[in-house]
């Protein structure tokens, strides 16, 4: 496999608190790659500093060689890059096919002036953008909710719409932050089939910021683990659950050895 992502010497301050301190690691292209680590590590500002939502203090991260860290939020998506958040972020008023559609916005080309006439190249967009959310709701299979108000879903159904429109971007790299939490074991088992099919069918390198480990170690090729905002590990699961220093930190060794 070759590099896709690479993340050099990340470093992030809040004021007086280092939240992440000089963190590296790579990615392999149509990889799945998870980071974890114990409550309070930096996972989250990690994913944050190669989303472009929070500007890192030090360091780098290059997506093919493309530096991403001097890019505005609002461009990643045309670079490829797609996200799930922790918290939900539906809109909870909208039907499953709007709120997929919400991200196929930087897929259309026309004109504000074309948009309102509808007419021409504007059509062949809006048909070729309706197509594509059929073929993800048929991907996922939430064709029965289709056309049901996003609110009204179980939580586990409402993750699945979150992951239908990060999949309309189109992305080459997509970041999945805490994507099984609050779900039950069935819904767990269909989020890691649908995964595994995202990296092996649609050829997407995945990350993931991930606190059940069963889920880890059953699908990551490579497991980043962060304690204390630094890297203490990396490797495939089984390298990295055999660690001293990732164990310590799960059993509270090495937090109670800085304290």
């Amino acid at each position: 496999m070759t590099t896709f992502l690479e993340v050099k010497n990340l470093a992030k301050s809040f004021g007086g608190v280092q939240a992440v301190k000089d963190v590296s690691f790579t990615v392999e292209r149509g990889s799945i790659c998870s980071v974890i680590g114990p409550n309070g590590a930096g996972k989250t500002t990690v994913f944050n500093m190669i989303s472009g939502i929070v500007k890192p203090t030090l360091g780098s991260v290059l997506l093919e060689g493309q530096e991403l860290t001097r890019k505005h939020v609002y461009d990643m998506s045309r670079l490829g890059v797609g996200r799930t958040f922790q918290n939900l972020a539906v809109f909870k008023h909208a039907t499953v096919v709007d709120n997929i559609l919400v991200g196929m916005h930087t897929q259309l080309k026309s004109g504000p002036v074309a948009a309102a006439l509808f007419w021409g190249k504007t059509r062949s967009e809006e048909i070729a953008a309706r197509k594509r959310v059929e073929d993800i709701i048929d991907f996922l299979g939430i064709q029965h909710v289709r056309d049901m108000p996003v609110g009204v879903l179980s939580y586990g159904m409402q993750k699945r719409v979150e992951l239908g429109r990060a999949l309309a971007t189109n992305p080459r790299l997509l970041l999945l932050d805490e994507m099984v939490s609050g779900m039950n074991q069935e819904e767990t088992e269909d989020v890691a089939r649908f995964i595994l099919d995202i990296r092996d069918e649609l050829g997407t390198t995945v990350i993931m910021v991930e606190h059940d480990l069963g889920i880890v170690t059953d699908i990551s090729d490579k497991v980043v683990v962060l304690d204390f905002g630094r890297k203490i590990a990396e490797g495939s699961p089984d390298e990295v659950f055999q660690n001293a220093a990732v164990i310590a930190a799960y059993m509270g060794g090495a937090r109670e050895d800085a304290a």
